[in-house]
């Protein structure tokens, strides 16, 4: 009985942090995406906007600041090395089994093409058009949850879900207008249907990684999931550097530096923080998923679309009609109304357990 309770241990979210700890990697989880999601498309959008037209190169971007992530990695195998923990996966520096790291090497390859995908949209479409399209990885998002690790819905969620992905297609209203100049009509045909690709594939993504989480037959922390962040970044990388070599993408970028048409220092500038700030989305999603659910992770990418909205106005003076405030408000109303069913999910739950304890006194 014991070994299967252990087994059962090893197999996913049984093994989290405190409730205090982990709200408050949830928070500075959700920090951390809030600041990729937001900043990310902005960075890459002012990259094709001065001149920059490699699509590799930018895909690349999304997770070539892979290396950074060797520093918490690093801190903690130093922390187990002289706390003298004799635990054999306390004194190793990477504790992922076979089995996680085939896993998390093929999501980063679909990572990989998803990059490419969103890359591809990005240099087509103006970022509202391209957050209305892709708010639609949260009903995505949703459908593989429910296939894959068969996520429970309340009217609450589904109501979120609702309200999120209406309030992005109202985002959509009198978007047309707003092509980028130099866009021809089939150019932005083929940006649109990729960007749908992207959001279809990513919504695949996010329930392939907690369903990894429960299937990894080890105990999974924090730390093992920043380990999977690293794996999955490097293949994505892998995937996109091969995708740089064939469109020789390293020989243009010193010629593209040169040209660009904010100068050459602004373009490394542009680049190296494409690079932190996705990197920050990354592990803010990864962090959210492994608190709470797939599902909270793009709840929370669809909430920020509107903000990202916002900034493009901000930054790019993009239009800002009508349709994007009452997008603001049903976004908003969308992350409240999750939010209060699972506070209310969550107090039904303790009450459950305060029972069930009661009576087997």
């Amino acid at each position: 009985m014991a070994d299967e309770l252990q087994l059962e241990q090893a197999q996913g979210h049984e093994a989290r942090p405190g409730p205090a700890a982990n709200k408050l990697l949830l928070a500075l989880s959700c920090i951390l995406l809030a600041l990729g999601n937001c900043g990310g498309p902005q960075l890459m959008r002012l990259y094709f906007l001065h001149g920059g037209n490699r699509l590799w190169f930018t895909s690349w971007l999304e997770t070539g600041g892979w290396p950074v992530i060797l520093i918490p990695l690093t801190l903690r195998y130093l922390h187990n090395r002289r706390g003298g923990d004799q635990a054999e996966n306390k004194t190793k520096f990477f504790t992922m089994n076979p089995r996680l790291f085939v896993g998390s090497a093929l999501i980063g390859l679909l990572t990989g093409l998803d990059d490419y995908l969103y890359a591809f949209g990005v240099a087509r479409l103006p970022l509202s058009t391209l957050s209305l399209v892709i708010a639609s990885h949260l009903a995505f998002t949703a459908f593989f949850a429910f296939l894959l690790v068969k996520q429970k819905f309340t009217s609450y969620s589904i109501n979120a879900v609702v309200l999120l992905v209406v309030g992005s297609a109202v985002l959509g209203l009198n978007t047309a207008s707003d092509r980028p100049p130099g866009v021809s009509e089939n150019a932005y045909l083929a940006g649109f249907f990729m960007t749908v690709a992207a959001a279809a594939l990513y919504g695949l993504v996010l329930p392939a990684v907690e369903l990894m989480y429960r299937k990894a037959r080890q105990v999974v922390t924090y730390g093992l999931v920043v380990e999977v962040q690293l794996v999955m970044c490097f293949f994505a990388t892998l995937l996109c550097t091969v995708g740089m070599l064939i469109n020789k993408d390293f020989q243009a970028i010193p010629r593209e530096a040169k040209e660009y048409g904010l100068g050459e220092m602004k373009y490394y500038t542009v680049v190296v923080w494409n690079a932190i700030l996705w990197q920050c989305f990354f592990l803010g999603a990864i962090g959210v998923i492994f608190c709470a659910s797939s599902l909270l992770s793009g709840v929370i990418i669809a909430v920020l679309l509107p903000f990202t909205e916002i900034l493009a106005v901000i930054i790019f003076r993009e239009k800002f009609q009508a349709e994007k405030g009452v997008a603001l408000v049903l976004s908003l109303w969308g992350f409240v109304s999750y939010f209060y069913g699972e506070m209310k999910y969550s107090k039904k739950k303790k009450r459950k357990v305060v029972q069930n304890s009661l009576g087997s006194v």
